[in-house]
């Protein structure tokens, strides 16, 4: 009997499949600033205006664009995302683990849930590999170039999309279809068949909620750093989330093991529930 169970992966993008953050490859350099310099003054303007840090950003993206008289169109913040690096093993990751679940008849998705720029994350090699980027974007006029932004996500509102992959939402708009509601074994991704890769606090609210309603949420940390480890490991002591592991995507690594254990759990809990006897009854 075919199986209809689906496993979504979902991740966060800056210090969890990528170094650093991805303006800090190509664009804040193009803007002549360095990197400390470029966040300080993001921050200094988010505190003094009372506003959200990640307007703010957005706001210094554009303004220093236009100082330099830098492209603000789609395509260049998708060649300036083309330069971001990624952490060992990320462009072979997807490939290995969609093979690892059609090998159980398991559906994997991937989906990504950033702080970062859609625009950019588009760029880079791995967008592909996405069913859904949720991330934040400008929008655009009618030349084409960025004037406003589209969409925000910060660290709370980044559970909204929680809920969307939950419910088999795509739209960013949809503020209606996201709140009907559905039994949670109806839903096309279930709680407890979703995995949360985050790299810090940011994350926590969307580690926690997936924690929280069955699934698994894995803390990663930049390979070798003590500091990074050190509030990896502490998101597990909190019981903020269920794993660490280093960003080393490689076959066989650490992170790669674990994923494919949880996909087997994942697997082996739905067999179980379908040997139930009033669910063999219906």
């Amino acid at each position: 009997m075919e199986k209809n169970l689906t496993v979504a992966l979902i991740y966060d993008f800056d210090g969890t499949l990528a170094p650093g953050n991805m303006q800090e490859y190509d664009f804040i350099p193009a803007v002549g600033k360095s990197n400390k310099e470029f966040w300080l003054e993001s921050e200094k303007l988010a505190k003094a205006q009372d506003a959200d840090p990640i307007l703010a950003y957005m706001y210094k993206m554009i303004h220093e664009a236009r100082n330099m008289g830098l492209s603000l169109k789609r395509e260049a913040f998708m060649a300036s995302g083309a330069k971001v690096e990624l952490y060992s093993g990320v462009e072979e990751w997807f490939g290995r683990i969609n093979a690892y679940g059609a090998s159980k008849g398991i559906a994997i998705e991937h989906y990504i849930n950033s702080s970062g720029l859609k625009e950019m994350i588009e760029g880079s090699p791995i967008a592909g590999e996405f069913k859904k980027i949720y991330a934040c974007s400008f929008l655009y006029d009618v030349d084409g170039i960025a004037y406003w932004p589209a969409v925000a996500v910060n660290y709370t509102n980044k559970t909204q999309f929680i809920f969307k992959i939950n419910k088999g939402i795509e739209t960013v708009y949809d503020s209606k279809e996201v709140n009907r509601f559905i039994p949670e074994e109806q839903r096309p991704v279930q709680f407890r068949h979703m995995i949360y890769f985050g790299d810090g606090t940011t994350d926590v609210p969307c580690m926690r909620l997936v924690k929280a309603q069955g699934g698994h949420s894995v803390a990663v940390y930049k390979p070798g750093s003590a500091k990074n480890r050190a509030v990896s490991e502490k998101l597990v002591k909190d019981n903020r989330v269920s794993y660490f592991c280093p960003a080393d995507y490689s076959e066989g690594s650490e992170i790669d093991v674990l994923v494919k254990t949880i996909i087997d759990k994942i697997d082996a809990d739905f067999q179980l529930e379908r040997l139930r006897p009033d669910v063999r009854a219906k």
